[in-house]
């Protein structure tokens, strides 16, 4: 099966892919509720608005350690021109900034025409200077955000989501999956607010993750959704790596549910059928471990 390539300028390509657990509130639908037409009004409404994505740094924080301390800054990432409520947010230091444009100048050059705020040698604490510098890194945030080539890079969700990746992954390891579907829920949030603008690929590895979490806390239910949205774009974008695990984690869901697995099962024994030898399927645990190993 070849590959699907991602085009950003494809609007179906833009399409954000069905939560399996929203009713049907498509225009044609008979019998809506109230609530329903209203959710369907305010769907219509948002495609109709331009949505773009911004940035707050509204606080910050000086963390003191032993021999050193430093300042973090609350990062707060909005869709504005949609019904997106949800103010989800990271902390990063003035280094994690460094790193990341560092990165875009490796990749765009030239292209990118902003500047990273200058680091002080001295005055880093006061109150003036945390504001003042707290500021120019939401203005740094929008100004990059403006430039087309940042926007549609991987590079920008890596710097709102890879940290606290890698420590989810640290905790799914060492079984903690409560800490890391909190970590995980936030990530696909940002993920999701990002994904007019990004591969659809990117959220695969992350609601992988908050499924197996879901999972291993005895949330049948809920992993079985999550493992549902993580499908389509498996299918679509040739994942081939995690097919056949997510399809086997559905298919065990779905009878420990009394759901019908007969297509998945069907699929995945598919699958299986056409390699040619005896062939050995990793878990979808597994195979989420390794990502961040």
């Amino acid at each position: 099966m070849a590959e699907s390539q991602w085009d950003p300028e494809d609007p179906a390509r833009q399409q954000s892919y069905p939560n399996p657990r929203e009713p049907d509130n498509s225009p044609g639908s008979s019998s809506l509720t109230t609530k329903e037409l209203q959710q369907n009004w305010r769907e219509v409404k948002q495609r109709q608005q331009k949505v773009k994505l911004l940035f707050e740094i509204p606080s910050t924080r000086i963390v003191q350690k032993t021999l050193s301390k430093h300042v973090v800054y609350q990062v707060v990432v909005i869709r504005s021109g949609s019904y997106d409520s949800r103010r989800v947010s990271v902390e990063r230091r003035y280094s994690d900034f460094s790193r990341f444009h560092q990165r875009l100048l490796e990749e765009f050059s030239e292209e990118l025409g902003v500047s990273l705020p200058r680091k002080l040698l001295t005055g880093n604490f006061s109150p003036e200077i945390i504001s003042e510098r707290r500021l120019a890194l939401q203005d740094y945030l929008a100004k990059l955000y403006a430039v087309r080539c940042v926007r549609y890079s991987p590079r920008f969700p890596e710097f709102l989501t890879e940290p606290e990746q890698r420590q989810a992954h640290c905790l799914l390891r060492a079984g903690q999956f409560r800490a890391a579907l909190e970590l995980l829920q936030n990530i696909v949030e940002i993920l999701e607010k990002l994904a007019q603008w990004q591969s659809p690929v990117l959220l695969v590895p992350a609601l992988c993750a908050l499924a197996i979490c879901h999972r291993d806390l005895e949330e049948p239910e809920q992993a079985l959704a999550t493992a549902q949205r993580a499908l389509p774009p498996v299918r679509r974008y040739g994942l081939n790596n995690y097919r056949a695990p997510l399809l086997e984690m559905m298919v065990d869901l779905g009878y420990q549910l009394g759901r019908p697995v007969a297509q998945l099962q069907e699929e995945l024994t598919g699958l299986r059928d056409a390699e040619r030898g005896p062939v050995s399927f990793g878990s979808l645990k597994e195979l989420v471990v390794q990502g961040f190993t």
